[in-house]
């Protein structure tokens, strides 16, 4: 008995020191990982800057980081750059929402009744397929030259890809797991709520960290056309008046901005799995 004991303990100690190993040779290469891309990064700013320090490329046409630097500075100094992303932000998380809520709503309708998703499937394929870019002047001649336009361009690029792809997890649930609620005098709304949902998780965080792109993506994209305001409407601005600082600076702001939204929906995602 003492001999199987300490084999036993001798097994599990040998585990975990491979567990150990394991966790740190996988830490050290995140860490590696991290560094290479904040070197990687460096490395283009710095040459983008002696680029055009050199005139080796147009400054006025490409800017440069510490250009771009001054120009943020300029306008933070009134606060109308802050109130550009504030709009942009704005716009974005409406868009989101109703992307989320929209999507999730209608994928569960279309899972619930069999008729009703093999009657739509269609036409949610080719709504998907469509180039939202060609929608945004028809959605200016219904709403008019205003918010809602942008936030419907938004929501327009996003939703039908969240529904199907939505739709499709659900239908691809364990039929096991279906067969056991039932089995145990379960409805269908107990299948939903207990199993289909709950199953979809990670699934519906997954998605939400696409859906957040793309609804920044829309919201530019009805910013283009019909905005007063945001940093779509900067860019389209600042290049008719060849401000191209301007155009520039929205554009790495939009790039931040796109990096801090996704790496908050990773971490929330991170706490469900």
């Amino acid at each position: 008995m003492k001999n199987n004991k300490q084999i036993v303990q001798n097994t599990e100690v040998k585990v975990s020191k491979a567990q150990l190993e394991f966790i740190r040779a996988h830490k050290n290469r995140m860490k590696k990982i991290t560094i290479y891309q904040i070197i990687i990064l460096i490395v283009f700013i710095g040459m983008w800057e002696v680029l055009a320090d050199l005139k080796l490329i147009n400054s006025f046409v490409f800017s440069s980081p510490s250009r771009i630097v001054k120009c943020f500075i300029d306008m933070a100094s009134d606060g109308i750059i802050f109130y550009h992303i504030g709009v942009t932000l704005l716009e974005t998380f409406f868009s989101f929402f109703l992307v989320i809520v929209v999507g999730l709503l209608t994928a569960i309708l279309l899972w619930w009744n069999d008729s009703i998703s093999k009657v739509l499937e269609p036409y949610l394929v080719v709504l998907n397929s469509l180039p939202k870019s060609a929608l945004a002047p028809v959605f200016i001649v219904w709403l008019g030259n205003n918010m809602k336009t942008i936030i419907v361009a938004a929501v327009s690029v996003a939703v039908f890809a969240t529904i199907i792809n939505l739709y499709t997890d659900f239908k691809e649930v364990e039929e096991d797991k279906i067969k056991l609620i039932r089995t145990l005098g379960g409805n269908k709304k107990d299948i939903l709520f207990k199993v289909v949902i709950p199953s979809n998780i990670p699934s519906i965080l997954s998605i939400m960290k696409v859906d957040i792109g793309l609804s920044l993506v829309g919201v530019i994209i009805g910013e283009f056309l019909a905005a007063r305001a945001g940093l779509g409407y900067l860019i389209i601005y600042g290049s008719q008046v060849f401000k191209l600082d301007w155009v520039m600076m929205s554009i790495v702001i939009l790039c931040i901005m796109a990096t801090a939204l996704y790496q908050i929906l990773a971490s929330i995602e991170k706490r469900f799995k």
